[in-house]
């Protein structure tokens, strides 16, 4: 290439270990120029420790005029640094800049929504030091697999936060990975039923690109990060020793910013939280299989069960999210006790007496089932692991005992059952009038598929009316007071409730749940409403179906979320029982409930599990003069 004007190229353009071909002959014309190879761009990561680039452009790079760097993007990029260094350095500098905040923010991140403050990350994370001192020691290969896997790790955990986040304001806990997946499917029907189905298919896409996105950026960030880390390791190094002797001064010294420590460990806290609870909940499933084995009751013959309620129709009630809030707290007690209060001097006008105290539920804010299930079962049930186990078993439940004894048709009237229910067969009920066989022809309520009125006027023409029939053992599912809480149906004429077309306007007349949840002072208002809803219809339904031989037993499943609550209250419900026979009422008199349906601050407060055994006792052959378990 010596002829025709041209000059033989540089060594900057000739492959290290090759020439160019002496009878190729390029005019000046036809080859653009080469622009030499810039430091920045023989190596993307710079010199390692020991000086030698960690990264050479292969020799196999050459193109056919022995132009080294054949990559379409490695020349593109080369040559956009050439014309325009200022703003790659800015670009360069800002992708740094949120690489670091999003690591930070992953480490620094609580994992509750009442602990998202200023302060919060104001703090050294301990974790973010020991990982670059792991990364300023590992050879090139390592660290570049490490620093991928780090940044998937710390993007799976920012999402466990923020699913811990939705735990603690619904079900104050944190998630579990083990047993809590199933609970993700219940949310998901829960948003379409109460947004819509668009509009939850939107939320539920929008959730999962968020999270790929989280994951794929995070780890970007870290590998990005880790190079910048090699390429700087001296500085870096200096760096992580002083952050890590400040870590452990601000450790010794408690040193504190708005109440939240300066050094952080809170990731690093929150993986060995999740590494207790998974040996904890193996512990756990031995320890329930021992603990389920033991029925006091489990071989009563069945002419000893139930003696003291034989004739009698029984009807256990639940009303969804009725808890100790409801009745004390001041935003919301004045209207519910007026109810109550009312409630109880209309009963007694009907002949009715009756009796209240408080359970503790085993969950708070959802999770009715696992407060259902110990209630009946007489075990503690706190996760889906035990829920599983116990209705998989022959447990005797209460509402079992009933049909072992052979002297009630056993009944469920369940509105928010959608679809089959296997574990149903668990209770010992004769029969389950789901949402699908109710004969309900109205609106669905938001999440509610059924107003707590028609349920108890469907159970009345289903069962409780029909003349010449059994003894009844009936359990009520009340779920109009379920979240969102709205809209809200009003109490009608019972001659009035029909197919339950009448619903129709009311709903249309009623609040949107999305509006309503944009104010918290708004929640708390409808979930008082729903809950004066809820007690209006079993109130009224007691007084105009209710005869001699009618028994009650009503009691929330457990606490609103903490929108409502606070965070305060505990997880107390009230309980009451309602009977116009007072041979009834005196087999319950030595549980030291108190007059009335509204238990006060000094009734006496029952763990849930502890009803079912105290019930069987109490309603006995033999019934002790002091039935009731030990007050807390």
């Amino acid at each position: 290439m010596m002829g025709g004007g041209t000059r033989p190229p540089t060594w900057s353009a000739v492959p290290p270990f090759g020439f160019a071909r002496k009878d190729l002959r390029v005019s000046h014309a036809d080859r653009a120029p080469v622009p030499p190879l810039t430091d920045s761009a023989r190596t993307e990561e710079g010199p390692t420790r020991d000086g030698s680039p960690e990264h050479v452009p292969s020799c196999d790079a050459a193109g056919p005029d022995g132009a080294a760097g054949d990559d379409p993007g490695e020349a593109v990029a080369r040559g956009r640094r050439e014309r325009h260094p200022a703003t790659v350095r800015s670009v360069a500098w800002v992708t740094t800049a949120l690489a670091t905040a999003l690591v930070l923010f992953a480490l620094l991140l609580p994992n509750q929504v009442g602990r998202l403050t200023p302060g919060a990350f104001a703090r050294i994370p301990v974790e973010g030091i020991l990982g670059v001192a792991i990364l300023l020691v590992l050879p090139p290969k390592a660290r570049r697999v490490v620093a991928v896997l780090a940044g998937v790790g710390l993007g799976l955990l920012t999402i466990l936060k923020f699913l811990d986040m939705g735990f603690y304001a619904s079900l104050d806990r944190p998630f579990d990975p083990v047993l809590d997946w199933i609970l993700l499917d219940d949310a998901e029907a829960f948003l379409r039923d109460s947004v819509g189905r668009a509009d939850a298919i939107g939320a539920l896409i929008g959730i999962a690109a968020l999270a790929l996105a989280l994951l794929a950026f995070m780890t970007l960030a870290v590998v990005r990060l880790s190079r910048l880390l090699v390429r700087h390791s001296a500085v870096a190094t200096r760096t992580t020793l002083v952050l890590g002797t400040a870590w452990i001064t601000f450790t010794a010294l408690g040193t504190q910013i708005a109440g939240v420590p300066v050094a952080s460990r809170n990731t690093a806290t929150l993986v060995e939280d999740r590494a207790d609870s998974v040996r904890a909940g193996l512990r756990d499933e031995r320890e329930f299989r021992k603990e389920s084995a033991v029925d006091a009751f489990g071989d009563t013959p069945a002419d000893q069960l139930l003696t003291g309620l034989r004739g009698k129709d029984v009807i256990f009630t639940f009303i969804e999210s009725y808890g100790r809030s409801a009745v004390e707290d001041p935003a919301m007690a004045s209207q519910v006790d007026a109810v109550l209060a009312d409630g109880t001097s209309r009963l007694s006008a009907a002949g009715f007496s009756s009796r209240s105290g408080w359970l503790t539920s085993p969950t708070t804010g959802a999770g009715s089932w696992l407060a259902h299930t110990t209630f009946m079962s007489g075990l503690w049930i706190d996760n889906q692991q035990r829920y599983r186990s116990v209705t998989s078993s022959n447990r005797l439940t209460l509402t079992g005992a009933f049909r072992r004894a052979n002297a009630w048709r056993t009944v469920g009237i369940m509105p928010g059952v959608t679809r089959a229910w296997p574990e149903g067969k668990f209770f010992g009920l004769d029969h389950i009038h789901d949402s699908r066989q109710l004969g309900y022809k109205g609106p669905k309520f938001s999440w509610t598929p059924v107003p707590d009125q028609y349920s108890l006027s469907a159970f009345e023409r289903l069962e409780h009316g029909k003349p010449g029939r059994d003894p009844l053992m009936a359990e009520i599912i009340l779920a109009s007071s379920h979240n969102p809480w709205a809209p809200i149906p009003r109490m009608i004429g019972w001659e009035e409730v029909g197919d339950g077309s009448a619903y129709i306007s009311m709903k249309k007349a009623g609040k949107d749940p999305k509006e309503v949840w944009r104010d918290p002072a708004q929640v708390r208002t409808e979930y008082r409403r729903a809950i004066e809803y809820s007690l209006h219809s079993l109130i009224s339904y007691v007084e105009k179906y209710g005869d001699d031989n009618t028994v009650v037993v009503f009691l929330g499943d457990h606490q609103p979320v903490t929108t409502v609550t606070g965070g305060k209250f505990g997880r107390d419900v009230p309980v009451a029982i309602v009977a116009r026979d007072p041979a009834v009422m005196d087999r319950v008199s030595g549980w030291g409930w108190q007059d009335g349906l509204k238990p006060g601050p000094s009734a006496p407060v029952w763990k849930m599990d502890t009803f079912r055994d105290r019930f069987l006792t109490a309603f006995g052959p033999q019934p002790g003069p002091d039935s009731s378990p030990p007050t807390r």
